[in-house]
């Protein structure tokens, strides 16, 4: 599998024990930043993985920041991308499963890196259980659509 990675300087110390850890599972590892520990701004690195991953240049995006959040939301803007703060192995593998996932945020200050790496595991291994789930992932990204317009609720009565 083709995996994009980035981190931010709370990621930072991570990073490169995961694409070795990647590496090591045979996975091809795309390090898009940055070179340093040094304060970046995450938004950056999170649209790069992002727009890697919707551009096809790879399958799925790992984002490495402090908590994961900032990485997570700046990710889930690019159109076409689902993707979530994972804190346990489970939730990454229910993020595949029921949500077709394709970035994930990961802490690199408050989550070992063991634990990081479980979570990977079940992000890469999980397949998308599609069925039931397609019909939702598909209602999901019609948020991506600047002409649609909401599923009618009246907010203003």
């Amino acid at each position: 599998m083709r995996i994009a990675i980035a981190s931010d300087h709370g990621g930072f110390c991570q990073k490169a024990p995961m694409v070795e850890y990647l590496e090591g599972l045979g996975h091809t590892v795309v390090d898009l930043g940055p070179s340093t520990g040094d304060r970046c701004d995450y938004p950056d690195y999170g649209d790069k993985v992002a727009r890697f991953v919707a551009a096809g240049k790879s399958d799925r995006g790992i984002l490495i920041c402090g908590t994961g959040i900032g990485m997570a939301l700046t990710a889930d803007k690019v159109p076409g991308i689902r993707a979530a703060v994972i804190q346990s192995p489970q939730f990454a593998h229910l993020f595949r499963e029921h949500n077709n996932g394709l970035v994930i945020g990961l802490s690199g200050r408050f989550t070992p890196f063991d634990v990081n790496c479980a979570i990977v595991d079940e992000f890469l291994g999980t397949e998308f259980a599609g069925g039931r789930h397609a019909i939702r992932v598909e209602k999901i990204m019609r948020e991506d659509d600047p002409t649609f317009e909401g599923v009618g609720e009246d907010f203003g009565a």
